[in-house]
């Protein structure tokens, strides 16, 4: 594998202290060829006053431009938003969904540092049928049952039109209950109008091991899919290796373990090449930091015990207070929220090509950048 070309999708050089943090970043190859990149923007990551912004492509990730549309951020109450992920969920509509936080409160951090739960939220949707120049008002999707919900992850798209929706769950940020963490998937097989109920991919019995921040990508066949996950052993304090599993929607209900692999790191973004190959983007925040493509051959069962590709490589500047071992849980969030890389997102271009986006920088001036690959 070889990088062929790179460049920003989204310079935060020289913009107004609102614009200057571009971070959460995601990718959408629609039918057409066109590509949308979402992205979180504000002052700061997760600002009371974030927002999300959309940029597009429409030669390969080569040349990109921002769009126009700009999002309510006030459901009822003030909110924020985060992520921007997209689908076509039919040729020429496409849906974009976000994560809303109740910030009534500007003050409250999104982790509750007594309860350990986040801001309450909505999970939003929107259509646009101009290749997301405009858009429709958004819609509420709801999460039955569960609370301290949030989107995790890529929309999923199969062959037959379904459409996935990964989230996790907690608890909400004033809740004295104890926590516990799950990720799930929703599906949708009338094109994003209505969804089925929650599938659970992933739960520790014993909620001492947390599967954070699930990716996926479908499988060979239609409602199957291969989940990445950030998995963090919150009884040893300590992040573990990246976690794996396959899976399909129509799988009966149950406890769900992913697997180690090899990968060290935290956020990982799969992807399956029509070939059978498995690529993951991943973020490692080992020193120095670094963002790798690895490769299965075998579509995840196996994974090389060194990474193929080194995409982008990065000497953290900011104060962190967390190592990799006796993680604080919550200094392990405040650190979070000053990493200046990460949040890896990849797509296929056709052929022996792949695009991957992520956001760099420094702190207080994060980009989103874009990085074309020969695979």
């Amino acid at each position: 594998m070889e990088i062929e070309d790179r460049g920003l999708i989204y310079d935060a050089t020289g913009r107004p202290e609102p614009e200057r943090v571009a971070c959460f970043t995601a990718l959408c190859r629609l039918a057409s060829g066109t590509v949308l990149a979402g992205f979180q923007l504000g002052p700061t990551k997760h600002a009371a006053t974030a927002t999300v912004r959309l940029c597009r492509s429409r030669d390969g990730g080569k040349n990109w431009q921002e769009l126009p549309a700009r999002f309510e951020t006030t459901i009822g109450v003030p909110g924020s938003l985060s992520a921007a992920e997209v689908v076509e969920v039919e040729p020429g509509r496409v849906m974009l969904m976000a994560t809303w936080f109740d910030r009534s409160d500007p003050d409250r951090p999104l982790l509750d540092p007594d309860t350990e739960g986040i801001l309450r939220g909505k999970q939003l949707r929107a259509f646009s049928s101009d290749e997301g120049d405009s858009w429709s008002a958004w819609e509420e999707l709801p999460t039955p049952g569960l609370t301290g919900c949030a989107m995790t992850g890529p929309l999923l798209r199969w062959p037959d039109g379904t459409i996935g929706f990964a989230f996790e769950s907690f608890k909400d940020f004033d809740d004295p209950k104890p926590a516990y963490h799950a990720a799930w998937l929703m599906v949708s097989r009338d094109r994003g109008r209505t969804f089925d109920r929650p599938l659970l991919t992933a739960q520790d019995p014993q909620h001492k091991v947390y599967y954070w921040d699930p990716r996926f990508c479908p499988g060979r066949g239609n409602g199957e899919f291969i989940g990445l996950y950030w998995t963090h052993d919150r009884e040893h304090q300590r992040d573990l290796k990246v976690h794996f599993r396959k899976g399909a929607i129509t799988e009966p209900p149950g406890p769900r373990l992913p697997r180690e692999t090899s990968i060290p790191g935290q956020i990982a973004a799969p992807l399956l090449l029509p070939d059978g190959r498995l690529l993951a983007f991943v973020v490692d925040r080992g020193r120095p930091g670094t963002l790798t493509l690895w490769q299965s051959q075998d579509e995840g069962v196996t994974w090389p015990a060194e990474k193929v590709l080194v995409v982008h490589k990065q000497e953290e500047r900011s104060v962190l207070t967390q190592g990799a071992e006796n993680v604080d849980y919550v200094q392990y969030w405040d650190d979070m929220l000053k990493w200046s890389f990460g949040h890896p997102a990849i797509r296929h271009l056709g052929e022996d090509q792949v695009l991957l986006a992520y956001y760099a920088g420094v702190l207080g001036c994060l980009s989103v950048h874009w990085a074309r690959v020969r695979v």
